[in-house]
């Protein structure tokens, strides 16, 4: 029987005390495992039952046609999917003749728990067998931080009632059959069986499968190698073919007496290397992975995740579930990007198939603000990879009639793979939030060496790209029309204001970036004419306002349109996009997810306090929050605002997304953008965080629900703690040169060895605004209710 939320709260990992089919696929991702190059889906050790297998390799996909009901120019041609590799998690298990198969027979126990400081799924189950004879089975998995290519998995079986004759069989299977949620039966055919087998071989206990794709060209080789632990008489076979590999080992096991296997599993893939290369890369990972053994594998795990702790813990007093919650956050981001090493960072990380496995905005906007602070050398790979891409998006500028650069909407290997243009190709934006991150990496790292080698070149040609997007009009202002901006239920529009403000901060990180490398500049035909008109369309970027209303119209004309009718629209019609035409929504005041309200979070310095109170109030009303990106956006305004029990419930709406599958649809794959989020909520909301020049401004203030907060920061080399609570805060430098900050607005300085404590000025609370009806977010148990749903505005 299902529970409404199946995993315990604990402070430090999550654990899931039964199995119950229905949570099957959720519990899939949220027990995934990932280094940012392999992803495992949390699927049961013999692989059945399941709710979608998944097994991924970052930037391995195979190309899908897509399907247009007429042509038009610059439409993509082809979609890119990733697919699901060959799966070397499953050991099947038989005890006296029978398959230990969780459907049959009676489970009397069944366990599974990730502990965030170790990185390892541990599973243990009490089963009886149809036949009376009951096993003990405990297992444990892992995907290496440290050694990329490698996972590893301990399993161990034990009879508990008597004898029993135990057959394992650990496998590698490709090609899997799959549910395929595409409907188009010509993208079906071509991912039912995407890979075609190149080479098997095995020897010993080790065996490895080679395939490669046929329409993208990637070839990806999988190994297997074993150690057993036993009674003596173990009888081992070996086997290969074409899609399979089966490692056998059968014996008979006394009452108590056990068998264990470990699985160690390598993974390599390229689109230039040779079948030769990558089969004996492969087994170069398996030596070195037996080097280090299962132990010694742990080990390492524990060791990386404890430097990670130690760096970028975020504590929240007064709430277990969310500490909980933003602890889950921190280990999936980290999972996906630790070891991307120049691949994308997608959507989903390599958690599931959702959005085709593709890399969005989401990335630059939300999950590398996290990792710039926490991990920055996974930033600079994740942005090199987009220097890798840069090629590509030349070609796509210069199809669209345009200079520069112009970086896909979304993408596994950097051509264009959306087919829909008004709320793919028209989002220009993801080429100022790439620039905007270029930026933030090197104001928060000081690495100049990455700024001249890689990101100036970005920096360069988002810049070109937005001077030939745009153009000054007769009162000689720059405008950027026909563009669709973070909210998808506006389309088409002039004037964006987060699109133009995105765009004025590239235009001048550019241009200063071109003055600090000016040898690299002049190789990429930079001249001083070119970068003084970055500068000039910068100063005279149009950013509309409503004068009666006194506040930012979203872009051009939002503030005249017809407000959506929220109160006739049924509960069960969201999200919008999938009930109602999208001409109707984009000619409404509704709001998918924030814009404007995301405008005032990463360009705060571009409004004042009070545009700030007045903007919100307004789009308040009027955001339905149809995306996972919007509940922490929403939530960093609504705390510097002074709306903190409302901050505090947006904040929880992102932390438990994925935990309590809010969206339904965590089984095609966690939210990367809303995890990431979660950390962003706590750290520039309660602690009111903002980088949005050289020195970085504090403004902390908890919500009545928590008691404290207190997270570490790297900056610059120097590792800065906060410690907040209601009345005061003390930031510490534990390592590194002094510091320069504000707190609310005033400067002070931080030096090794002396903690600074400085008291939170009083806030003067104003009412909370209303949401649309029906959308107001849960409220926190135990919080008294602060924000009554209101009437839209107009």
């Amino acid at each position: 029987m299902s529970t409404e939320h199946p995993y315990t709260v604990e402070p430090w990992g999550i654990t899931e005390q039964t199995l119950d089919p229905d949570h099957l696929p959720q519990s899939e991702s949220v027990f995934a495992l990932s280094n940012g190059h392999i992803g495992l889906r949390a699927n049961l050790d013999e692989g059945e039952p399941h709710g979608l297998p998944g097994t991924y390799l970052n930037g391995v996909f195979e190309l899908r046609p897509l399907p247009y009901a007429e042509a038009g120019y610059g439409y993509p041609e082809s979609g890119q999917s990733v697919i699901n590799v060959t799966n070397g998690k499953i050991i099947r298990l038989l005890v006296d003749d029978e398959p230990f198969d969780l459907r049959y027979g009676q489970i009397q126990d069944h366990e599974r728990s990730i502990d965030f400081r170790e990185g390892v799924l541990h599973r243990r189950a009490l089963w009886t067998s149809p036949a009376g004879r009951t096993v003990r089975v405990t297992s444990k998995r892992l995907v290496s931080l440290t050694q990329r290519s490698i996972a590893a998995i301990e399993y161990e079986i034990e009879p508990i009632d008597g004898p029993a004759r135990i057959v394992l069989q650990s496998e590698l299977v490709t090609n899997e059959e799959l549910p395929l949620p595409n409907a188009d039966p010509r993208a079906a055919a071509v991912l039912e069986a995407p890979l075609r087998p190149e080479e098997h071989t095995h020897n010993g206990g080790k065996a490895i499968l080679v395939h490669r794709t046929e329409h993208s060209g990637l070839r990806v080789a999988v190994g297997m190698d074993h150690e057993i632990d036993g009674p003596e008489g173990m009888y081992m076979e070996t086997e290969s073919a074409a899609d399979l590999a089966r490692f056998s080992v059968t014996t008979v096991l006394d009452r108590g007496a056990k068998l264990r296997i470990v699985k160690y599993i390598a993974y390599g893939w390229s689109s230039t290397r040779s079948l030769p290369a990558l089969r004996d890369q492969v087994a170069a990972a398996l030596t070195a992975a037996r080097y280090t053994g299962w132990a010694g594998l742990v080990a390492e795990q524990c060791g990386y995740l404890k430097e990670f702790w130690d760096n970028s813990d975020i504590e929240v007093e007064g709430d277990v579930e969310l500490q909980q919650a933003v602890r889950f956050a921190m280990f999936h981001v980290l999972q996906a990007g630790a070891r991307a090493e120049e691949r994308a960072i997608p959507a989903k990380g390599l958690t599931g198939p959702g959005y085709d496995g593709h890399c969005f905005w989401d990335t630059e906007v939300f999950v590398l603000p996290v990792l710039t602070y926490g991990l920055p050398h996974a930033v600079a790979q994740a942005l090199r990879w987009r220097h890798s891409t840069l090629p590509l998006a030349r070609e796509r500028a210069a199809q669209l009639g345009l200079r520069g650069a112009l970086f896909p909407w979304r993408t596994i290997r950097g051509e264009e793979c959306s087919g829909y243009w008004p709320a793919g190709t028209a989002a220009f934006h993801i080429g100022a939030d790439i620039a905007v991150a270029v930026a933030r990496y090197v104001r928060a790292t000081g690495d100049r060496d990455f700024e001249r080698d890689f990101g100036l070149e970005i920096l360069v040609e988002t810049a070109r790209m937005w001077r030939s997007l745009g153009h000054h009009d007769a009162e000689g202002r720059f405008r950027i029309n026909g563009v669709t901006g973070p909210d998808e239920y506006s389309a088409l529009a002039d004037n964006n204001v987060y699109t133009n403000l995105m765009a004025q901060s590239n235009l001048l990180a550019a241009a200063d970036s071109v003055g600090r490398h000016p040898h690299e500049a002049r190789a990429l035909e930079v001249n001083t004419e070119e970068a003084a008109s970055w500068r000039d369309a910068a100063g005279a970027m149009y950013i509309p306002y409503d004068e009666d209303l006194g506040v930012h119209p979203q872009a051009d004309g939002f503030t005249k349109h017809r407000v959506w009718d929220f109160e006739k629209t049924p509960p069960d019609h969201y999200p919008l996009m999938l009930h109602y035409p999208y001409f109707d929504i984009y000619r409404k005041q509704v709001v998918k997810q924030a814009d404007l309200v995301l405008a005032m979070q990463v360009r705060g310095d571009a409004f004042t306090d009070e545009q700030k109170r007045r903007n919100f109030d307004y789009y308040e009303a009027l955001t339905v929050r149809d995306s996972s990106l919007s509940a922490c956006t929403q939530a960093v305004m609504a705390a510097e605002v002074g709306h903190l029990e409302l901050a505090l419930d947006y904040t929880a709406e992102a932390a438990l997304m994925d935990l309590h599958d809010l969206a339904k649809n965590t089984k095609d794959g966690l939210h990367m953008a809303s995890l990431a989020g979660t950390c962003v909520a706590l750290v520039a909301g309660f602690g009111g965080l903002r980088d949005h020049g050289e020195c970085m401004s504090f403004k902390p203030r908890l919500p009545v629900g928590l008691t404290a907060l207190r997270f570490s920061l790297s900056v610059r080399g120097a590792r800065l703690r906060v410690e907040t609570t209601h009345e005061r805060t003390t930031y510490t430098l534990r390592e590194g040169a002094e510091i320069p900050f504000l707190h609310h607005g005033e400067e002070h300085t931080l030096i090794p060895g002396k903690p600074i404590t400085l008291d939170i000025p009083e806030l003067t609370r104003d009412t909370p605004p209303g949401q649309p009806a029906g959308r107001a977010p849960v409220r926190r148990q135990g919080v008294p209710d602060a924000h009554p749903t209101g009437p839209s505005p107009g």
